[in-house]
């Protein structure tokens, strides 16, 4: 389905190239959002430009880029300028290399796209990729710009397409020594853990993002229902105990942890591995007397 967020370009396999589309992956269309209103005439606000030192309004048409150089001192940048830099990546995604999706840290992954052929001219050479990529169990990694950035990405199969997740890169990643450095690093009580694992094990199942509700959203979405309809918002009862900074004693609430039956239900567990069957020994027949 073709929207205007629609990025069109191609997928380029060495000398092999396709033209391809991206589609966002993921929506906030459904989030519940708010505007800003003039509290007396409940009208909306609207943020307009306006020249910072004189306070006149400015028209969006004469708006144009400008970069810092010292305090109050702007070099302009033009739409002609832009177009100058260009690389062969603004309209292309090279796949340069490819490793296992598994050597790729959770911490770098970004937005993710979907990636389809575009047009049936393109049908062909998408399938021969996809289906060498799925042969290799490999993920593609390459290069392509995306709002006025050149973002490192990684290409996927993902059923009969594939999925493009922009990687942060490693500047944008903050080391986690400079958050973990004061964990102490003494090995837990024995017992504690052992605890710790039968209440994961009890509540261990299949992820499903369907089991999971933005409450929060819920709860304004029965607040502004509430408010339609005239009437005092009722605040959701909670089951929930809130945390405690007091100290407990650890391995009491563990034990109770371990009684406490699940606030929701865990899912599905996959059913378990049957065991080998064992074989059948053939005895070595006794040594005959002499």
């Amino acid at each position: 389905m073709a929207s205007r967020n629609t990025w069109k370009g191609f997928l380029k396999l060495s000398l092999v190239s396709c033209p391809v589309q991206l589609q966002p992956a993921t929506t906030r269309g459904n989030r519940i959002a708010f505007h800003n209103l003039n509290k007396a005439t409940h009208n909306r606000i609207e943020m307009r430009p306006h020249d910072a030192e004189s306070g006149d309004e400015v028209d969006r048409d004469r708006l144009v880029r400008g970069y810092e150089v010292e305090e109050g001192r702007f070099v302009l940048i033009e739409e002609q300028d832009l177009e100058a830099i260009e690389t062969e990546a603004s309209r292309t995604i090279d796949l340069t290399s490819f490793v296992d999706r598994g050597e790729i840290d959770p911490i770098y992954l970004d937005t993710p796209y979907y990636l389809a052929p575009d047009g049936p001219v393109a049908d062909e050479t998408f399938r021969v990729v996809h289906a060498a990529l799925e042969q290799r169990k490999k993920a593609g990694i390459g290069r392509v710009v995306l709002g006025n950035r050149e973002r490192i990405v990684v290409v996927e199969t993902r059923g009969e397409g594939m999925l493009l997740t922009t990687l942060r890169s490693a500047e944008e990643v903050r080391a986690d020594r400079d958050y973990f450095a004061e964990i102490p690093a003494t090995q837990p009580d024995d017992d504690m853990v052992a605890l710790a694992t039968d209440i994961i094990e009890a509540r261990e199942g299949k992820f499903d993002p369907k089991r999971f509700e933005d409450r929060r959203q819920a709860g304004l979405r029965k607040l502004i229902d509430a408010k339609i309809a005239g009437q005092e918002p009722v605040a959701p009862e909670s089951t929930e105990k809130r945390p405690s900074a007091t100290v407990v004693d650890l391995m009491a609430a563990l034990k109770r942890s371990l009684q406490e039956k699940p606030a929701r239900e865990p899912a599905e567990k996959p059913p378990a591995k049957k065991p080998p069957a064992k074989r059948a020994t053939r005895r070595k027949p006794a040594a005959r007397k002499a």
